[in-house]
């Protein structure tokens, strides 16, 4: 166990991070505004991107059995690599089939490589770093993360609104390539476990097996699982949903400005998270896990004035400043959140356990998004007109289950 944080293998992930999950943000960002300019639907849109999420549901636990018996390293070069053939296939593709479906497959296909994917990664945090640096380099995977996503929208948007769509695809393919060549040379240390001979037999109990985990020897983790599911179906999908729609659908902006501004108003989220994911990583022996509900209150309140200032100006640049400013700050509170739970699931998490532990997770937490994706997508279209009305319900319930929650994140404890 190396016992400096950054060690060679540590830093070749965190640099393959970097690249990669700034194609990632490119891409995810490109191709469902693509479609939303073509078709102008606030349901296609959700629909869409709800469907995008059910592949990394799917494919989120078979990430975490495959993260805990097979070389972790060898499962993100293979992901990595396959990401850019989708991409370039789509690219080739894209002018000889159906858009929306077209879109539909490929985000369906890049979502469901991610959520296989993202086990590897956490699950091999605890194999490069010591047990007192897992806030830490958490923190550093979260700040990589935001800093990708705050280049990759910005820079996508740019070249979207000046080039168009394939640029940005050239670009997010030539990443992942990278990314895959760079993860060849990280050594990750791995333990060979025993499997079933028949992987959907090994499959299923290996999640029956952190399902018990999570039940009966942690049911702190199931609680706060619980929480975080709400937290997505109410607040985290309006943002995704809203965001765009709101920018470049009803706000007062010319089509082009609108496709700018949404770009760095994606770019704002992603510096939320990466302010939040410095703020974490600084002050991480200062945190307390009894104290994180704060940050989700906080978060909750944020979204008020998005929806109040709907009502009191008609002004598109004010209100889309608004929305930016608290975004931005709902991204803070929300990393700062999203570190802690995840160093206090690591360390309550036996190593043989942590993939498929961190795996049902994930997709137990990714249920909760296609769903609330497809409603705002309904909400948004039956409101118009009055789409400051869905804002503020967000906000209302989202407030509602972080001042319930209170008193759970008061009793959770790491030892």
């Amino acid at each position: 166990m190396n016992q400096k944080l950054f060690s060679k293998d540590f830093t070749l992930v965190v640099i393959g991070q970097i690249i990669s999950l700034f194609g990632n943000a490119a891409i995810r960002f490109a191709l469902p505004l693509y479609l939303l300019n073509r078709t102008g639907s606030s349901i296609l849109y959700g629909t869409v991107t709800a469907c995008a999420f059910i592949p990394a549901i799917l494919l989120s636990p078979l990430g975490g059995v495959v993260a805990d018996r097979f070389n972790k390293r060898n499962i993100m070069v293979v992901l990595d690599f396959f990401t850019a053939a989708v991409i370039l296939a789509f690219s080739l593709l894209m002018k000889h089939t159906n858009l929306a479906l077209s879109v539909t497959i490929t985000l369906m296909l890049l979502y469901g490589i991610a959520g296989a994917y993202q086990p590897s990664v956490q699950a091999g945090i605890p194999a490069l770093v010591s047990p007192d640096r897992f806030m830490a380099a958490n923190s550093v995977i979260n700040t990589v993360s935001s800093f990708s996503s705050l280049a990759g929208p910005v820079l996508g948007g740019i070249l979207y609104s000046a080039y168009g769509l394939e640029p940005v695809l050239w670009l997010c393919a030539i990443c992942f390539l990278i990314s895959a060549v760079m993860e060849i040379f990280i050594k990750i240390p791995f333990e060979k476990q025993i499997s079933e001979r028949n992987i959907w037999k090994t499959l299923k109990n290996d999640f029956a097996k952190s399902i018990r985990f999570i039940r009966k020897d942690r049911p702190e983790i199931g609680n706060v699982l619980f929480v975080i599911c709400g937290i997505n179906l109410f607040l985290s999908s309006m943002i995704i949903i809203g965001m765009p729609y709101m920018i470049t659908e009803v706000l007062a902006l010319d089509a082009a400005q609108a496709n700018r501004l949404c770009g760095f108003a994606q770019g704002a989220l992603a510096a939320g998270g990466l302010t939040g994911g410095i703020f974490a990583g600084i002050f991480s022996d200062k945190l307390k896990i009894q104290q994180s509900g704060r940050q989700i209150i906080a978060a909750s309140l944020c979204v008020f004035p998005m929806g109040i200032g709907q009502i009191l100006t008609s002004s598109g640049l004010i209100n889309y400043l608004i929305m930016t400013v608290c975004c931005f700050f709902i991204m803070i509170l929300s990393t700062v959140f999203t570190v802690q739970m995840m160093s206090f699931v690591q360390r309550k998490t036996p190593q043989n356990l942590m993939g498929k532990v961190i795996s049902v997770i994930l997709t137990i937490s990714m249920c909760a998004q296609p769903l609330g994706n497809a409603l705002y997508g309904v909400l948004f279209e039956l409101c118009k007109g009055s789409e400051f009305a869905v804002i503020l319900l967000a906000g209302f319930i989202s407030l509602a289950l972080a001042i319930g929650a209170k008193n759970l994140f008061k009793n959770l404890t790491v030892a």
